[in-house]
């Protein structure tokens, strides 16, 4: 009886043991006010009976835990249960029975009393069975339930922490390709600019593969990385792009996804400045909005541009990420007007 749910906390046990002794203080007032028997032998009825069922009470929980709902069907249920209830309530009044009679042998009132009420008797055995087994049942799925609860979310959090790897997988290989070109096509042609490049990359990689474990990062931090990633960028490409910064200082100690900014600077890359003829002018701006930190990247592009394709497998992989991190899916927004591409993320201010 380990496995019984009352018996494994004392709280529960001492819940169960006061329910039977306001059943025996019941069942005494009843004897002895209904039925006009002996005193004493209204107490030991009402003590020894109650005490039995007591008992066998805590014995009901295998009925329930080896008779599951789940694996077998409501008629067998309650034919294996009908037949329980009736050979419990005979051991329960065969016991009680000889108990009372061995104390008092020559009472034959009491005797008189026993067979007069043993319909009744048997009755109120059958009914404690299934109310027993009933409770039994509700706890078993109550408990069954919080479990499924506590795997589905244990098994939610490891989905999303898979998914969350993928989608940061899927973006860095990018740019070490993009940028392993580049060095390549540069050793012949400038290799102290490859050797930069180089040197450039170990840093951006050797502070990836620091952070890599981790969700989210000061955006300071970020920040600087991304600055790796623009020095790079301007070994490669020169006077065609200039970045701007206007970062609020109430910004830099906020957390951020960890690599979230590093795909969209590498799309405007992509997509304005490699297309673009004329100097493109990246803007990072970052302010507190509410609740808010609302970071934003916006850049121009050319007339022949008009379709810029800025929101491809980055922007994408920003806003899968920032649902599974935040739970909302309005954290993402993309504009594009009067030849200037814009992306504003909205994330929500947390100490981590």
């Amino acid at each position: 009886m380990l496995n019984n749910p009352i018996l494994k906390n004392f709280r529960n046990f001492s819940f169960y043991l006061l329910f039977w002794l306001i059943l025996i203080l019941l069942s005494f007032i009843i004897l002895i006010t209904g039925e006009k028997i002996d005193l004493s032998i209204a107490a030991a009825d009402s003590i020894i009976f109650n005490l039995i069922l007591c008992g066998l009470g805590l014995s009901f929980w295998y009925s329930a835990k080896y008779i599951p709902f789940e694996n077998n069907k409501i008629p067998k249920i309650i034919l294996s249960h009908a037949i329980g209830g009736f050979i419990t309530s005979i051991i329960w009044l065969s016991l009680g029975y000889f108990i009372i009679t061995s104390i008092y042998p020559s009472s034959l009132s009491y005797k008189s009393f026993f067979y007069s009420t043993l319909p009744w008797r048997f009755l109120i055995g059958l009914l404690f069975y299934f109310l027993i087994t009933t409770f039994y049942y509700v706890i078993i799925y109550y408990t069954g339930f919080q479990e499924r609860i506590i795997q589905e979310s244990e098994l939610k959090n490891l989905i999303t922490q898979a998914e969350l790897k993928s989608l940061k997988f899927q973006i860095n290989p990018h740019f070490i390709f993009n940028s392993l070109n580049s060095m390549s096509a540069l050793t012949t042609i400038d290799p102290d600019k490859a050797r930069s490049m180089i040197l450039k990359l170990a840093d951006f990689l050797r502070y990836t593969l620091a952070n890599n474990e981790k969700q989210k990062n000061k955006l300071k931090e970020e920040l600087h990385n991304i600055k790796l990633y623009l020095d790079i960028e301007k070994i490669r490409f020169e006077d065609k792009f200039d970045f701007v910064e206007n970062v609020e200082p109430a910004c830099l100690e906020s957390y951020v996804p960890n690599m979230l900014l590093q795909p969209l600077i590498e799309n405007a890359i992509k997509h304005a400045v490699y297309e673009s003829i004329e100097k493109v002018i990246l803007k990072l701006e970052c302010k507190k909005v509410n609740e808010f930190i609302n970071i934003s990247l916006e850049n121009n592009f050319e007339n022949g541009n008009s379709k810029p394709k800025g929101a491809g497998i980055g922007i994408k992989n920003i806003s899968n990420r920032l649902e599974l991190l935040y739970n909302r899916k309005n954290l993402l927004e993309v504009k594009k007007e009067n030849n200037i591409f814009r992306v504003d993320l909205f994330i929500p201010v947390s100490e981590y």
